[in-house]
């Protein structure tokens, strides 16, 4: 049974190298990238064109919907469920309805930041195929890597790791499924 091709894998020795390897490959067409890194390079997000963040319109959103939530749960109990009139104050006392509205708010926003970041990054992910590298490994102590997905529209087996060659990596890998 023959294998599916996830990708192929280059191996850099220091952030320079693979930076100036991701410009290149995006450069040169490639748009399937992604780099592995033991720590964060502020360059490499620039390189690959990582701009697209929707992470903040998903704590917007989960904010708003807080918000009206503890407002209108108010409302419905002090004004149509449960009305008293106390004192001859307004069933619709707004003012009194401010910190709990707030309180739900921060509490939407925060649970939507956590999950919307989970969903955006494909958490958890208890499998990948670049584990599938024996190298890969070193990912997490010393060595950059970058590589390139199959599903690339530029993606040819053969033309992408002499490409990736001529990047002068440490070493070229096939990533398997």
């Amino acid at each position: 049974m023959k294998k599916s091709i996830y990708g192929v894998m280059a191996e850099f020795e220091t952030p320079t190298a693979l930076v100036n390897a991701a410009r290149a490959a995006r450069e040169k067409g490639y748009r399937k990238l992604d780099a592995y890194t033991p720590f964060p390079i502020e360059e490499l997000s620039d390189a690959l064109h990582l701009h697209k963040n929707r992470l903040p319109l998903i704590v917007l959103i989960g904010g708003i919907i807080g918000g009206i939530s503890g407002y209108l749960l108010q409302y419905y109990i002090s004004v149509i469920q449960y009305p008293l009139n106390i004192g001859g104050r307004p069933l619709h006392s707004w003012p009194a309805y401010i910190i709990i509205t707030f309180e739900l708010t921060i509490l939407f926003a925060s649970l939507s930041a956590v999950f919307g970041l989970l969903a955006l990054c494909g958490l958890p992910m208890p499998y990948h195929p670049t584990f599938n590298v024996p190298r890969f490994a070193l990912a997490s102590r010393n060595r950059f890597f970058l590589c390139i997905e199959s599903t690339d529209p530029l993606f040819d087996h053969d033309k992408t790791c002499e490409f990736l060659e001529t990047l002068e990596p440490r070493e070229v890998s096939e990533v398997a499924h």
